[in-house]
């Protein structure tokens, strides 16, 4: 089954607790704190595989979860970090961030690999708080949590020359001709279901990669038929070979369904019709078909190259037009920078870590970096409260609760925790 689009869920493991403990052993004099730091979570890493040509194995793994670093231990003893989970992916797939809907890859290359999300540092051990002023602190923190996203996956085929015209235009046959793929040929329209790869070679030795798509109709920008969904396909390919059937069994003209396909290629994106394109007027065995190209010829203003898929004429001039036209065809990035994640950070630009509303009589705080702090606080010792509540009143919530009205003895919520404002 071809699988070319998938919504995923990834889960980066969380970071392993740090560990409280305090050394007690004879002879040693104010051992002090002892307890070791957390492992790291585990990475979600999208990974190039050249042996998949399909995203199949994301129609039933719809979850990805990391692992959990390993707790610190007493005497010093660290947690070990959780192994990174590699994903594997056919070349050619693009992952983006539905939250944002920014890219995250474009994995075009056999040794790509990137990380998707990243795994929650450890926790802190009460030795990592130990001060000149505070030399035995008597509490420590929980792991951080792991980054969540939900991505969807798109596979977008890597072909030097895309294949498109109407159902039954000779595509196929054409791509069995030239290479060894071996798609499906039968008397009926869309008998093509998925896009088929050939490796082909030309007489003087050149080769290049042909994409077969699915029969074009019109209407199929817009879901119509089955192009849609493999348009995209073409979207990587330098150059376009728009087959034409001039055998003359269409009910309308071959410079119609000419304008038909062009006309779904601009309505899919405008820069699928600026690539270069070669013209091939196929079934030039077929009674009349030099008068119809003829005719054809007086409206187009691209060059015209004659075959006959079937009987196999035509086919090498072709084949060498087409490498000749990749020779001067350079490969362009499929998208533009600006939409790409953007990983710098501008300190100008640091928005609020929180916000805050009423509900009710009670007031509700939100905001990632908060609940991260609550998460990673443990509150089994009176100093690990008060280390909390330290925290908050740095980020500034208490003057800003003060500033909306906040009064001694008002519930606050953070998540599910719930506990009194006092001044």
């Amino acid at each position: 089954m071809f699988v070319d689009e998938a919504i995923v869920e990834i889960f980066a493991g969380d970071g392993g607790n740090g560990c409280k403990a305090f050394r007690r052993e004879k002879y040693v004099a104010l051992g002090g704190p002892y307890g070791g730091n957390g492992g790291r979570g585990s990475n979600i890493v999208f990974k190039v595989d050249t042996g998949l040509n399909t995203l199949l194995d994301f129609k039933y793994r719809r979850k990805i979860q990391g692992h959990r670093g390993e707790n610190g231990l007493g005497k010093g003893k660290h947690g070990k970090n959780a192994e990174d989970v590699i994903v594997l992916v056919p070349v050619g797939t693009v992952i983006t961030d539905l939250e944002t809907d920014l890219i995250i890859a474009d994995l075009t290359k056999p040794e790509d690999e990137v990380i998707v999300a990243y795994g929650g540092r450890g926790g802190r051990g009460n030795m990592a708080f130990a001060t000149r002023t505070n030399p035995a602190p008597d509490f420590a923190e929980n792991g951080e949590p792991g980054e969540y996203r939900k991505i969807k996956l798109e596979l977008k085929l890597i072909a030097d020359v895309g294949l498109v015209g109407l159902p039954s235009v000779g595509k196929s046959t054409f791509i069995s001709k030239v290479s060894a793929s071996k798609p499906k040929i039968a008397d009926y329209p869309f008998t093509t279901l998925k896009p088929n790869l050939g490796v082909v070679k030309t007489k003087d030795g050149r080769s290049f990669v042909l994409a077969d798509l699915p029969g074009l109709i019109k209407g199929a920008s817009l879901g119509q038929g089955l192009g849609i969904e493999f348009l995209k396909h073409i979207e990587r390919t330098r150059v376009i070979a728009h087959i034409i059937d001039i055998g003359g069994y269409s009910e309308k003209t071959p410079y119609e369904n000419y304008e038909i396909i062009n006309h779904e290629l601009k309505e899919f994106s405008d820069k699928l019709l600026n690539k270069p394109q070669i013209i091939i007027a196929n079934k030039m065995d077929m009674p009349g078909a030099k008068e119809r190209l003829a005719e054809f010829k007086q409206k187009v203003k691209y060059p015209v190259y004659e075959m006959s898929a079937l009987t196999g004429e035509g086919i090498d001039l072709i084949l060498i037009k087409i490498a000749d036209l990749l020779e001067h065809t350079a490969k362009t990035n499929l998208y533009e920078d600006d939409k790409f994640e953007s990983h710098v950070i501008y300190k100008f630009k640091k928005e609020k870590p929180f916000t805050i509303t009423k509900e009710s009589d009670t007031w509700v705080i939100g905001g990632k970096e908060v609940e991260k702090l609550l998460k990673m606080s443990r509150f089994d010792t009176d100093e690990a409260v008060l280390r909390f509540s330290n925290k908050l009143k740095k980020l500034g919530i208490d003057d800003e609760l003060r500033n909306l009205g906040a009064k001694e003895g008002d519930e606050i919520s953070i998540m599910d925790f719930v506990f009194e404002f006092k001044e």
